[in-house]
Formats: structure tokens, C-alpha cells, sequence
């Protein structure tokens, strides 16, 4: 028996029928309604480095990617839950927490293997040849290698 592939279903469509995932893209425009009213209460330049992680039962939870900059809106929680309070998304709002989580670090590209061309290689190879040090010997054979064409 062949099984036959589902056919692709424009993402609207998907959104309407599939429940987890609507429920998943109703939370993620809700957090982001919510960042949005944070960011306009923030300064300017603590903007980029707080995020809204959730909203439950009266607290607020904020991600903040430096301890600096948790510091120095802990010293403005209360200002910032007073002006929070008055938005009628955040009725009910009894306290902020903070937590600090720094972003991750970008992983660096792969490095391409090193390219030589085939006359490097011949010399390399050549001169470890005069080299009494195995280490090194071996060393720069596997580095002429690189070039070598394979057998």
C-alpha cells in the first residue's frame, strides 16, 4: 500500500483548523501585544534588552539579558507597575518579576578546510622529509596532505 503525501496547506488555513497551533499563535500575538505596552513605558535604551516572557495570575515575568540592566529597572519597578496598571491588558498587575538570562552566544561559522595549492604541498612534504622530529615530521605531512592530490 503507497502511501501518498498530504498536500500543503496555506498557513491561514493551518491557523483556523489546527488547535495547538492557533492556541500557540494566540499566545505568542498576546505576549507581544503585552511587550509592546512594556516598551512604551521603558527608557529608550533598556528597550532592546527587556523581554515580556508571561503574564499570569497578577505577575509579570521580564527576561532581562544583563544583570546591569535588571538592577537598574528593579530601582524603577514601582514606577514602571504604577504606569503598567493603568493599561487594561495588565489589570490586576501585583508585582514584576525579574530573572536574567543573557542571550545566547552565536555559534561561529564551520571552518572551511585549508586549501594549498599542489606545489605548497610538494615543498611541505619535501621539507619534512629533512625533519628528524617525528612529531613535527608527522605534523607537516599531514599538512601537505591538504594539497596532495588522493591516490
Amino acid at each position: 500500500m503507497a502511501l501518498r503525501p498530504l498536500t500543503a496547506r496555506p498557513p491561514l488555513v493551518l491557523l483556523r483548523e489546527a488547535k495547538p497551533l492557533r492556541a500557540l499563535f494566540g499566545e505568542a500575538q498576546r505576549l507581544d501585544r503585552l511587550q509592546q505596552i512594556v516598551e512604551s513605558q521603558l527608557q529608550p535604551a533598556a528597550r532592546p534588552h527587556c523581554r515580556v516572557a508571561s503574564w499570569r495570575e497578577g505577575c509579570l515575568l521580564l527576561i532581562i539579558t544583563d544583570g546591569h540592566w535588571a538592577t537598574r529597572l528593579r530601582y524603577q519597578q514601582r514606577r514602571l507597575q504604577r504606569q503598567l496598571e493603568t493599561h487594561e491588558a495588565f489589570a490586576g498587575l501585583q508585582r514584576i518579576l525579574f530573572r536574567v538570562q543573557p542571550p545566547q552566544p552565536t555559534r561561529p561559522a564551520p571552518r572551511q578546510p585549508t586549501q594549498i595549492s599542489q606545489a605548497s604541498a610538494e615543498h611541505i612534504k619535501a621539507s619534512a622529509e629533512g625533519i628528524d622530529d617525528p612529531r613535527l615530521r608527522a605534523a607537516l605531512e599531514r599538512l601537505a596532505a591538504h594539497g596532495l592530490p588522493r591516490d
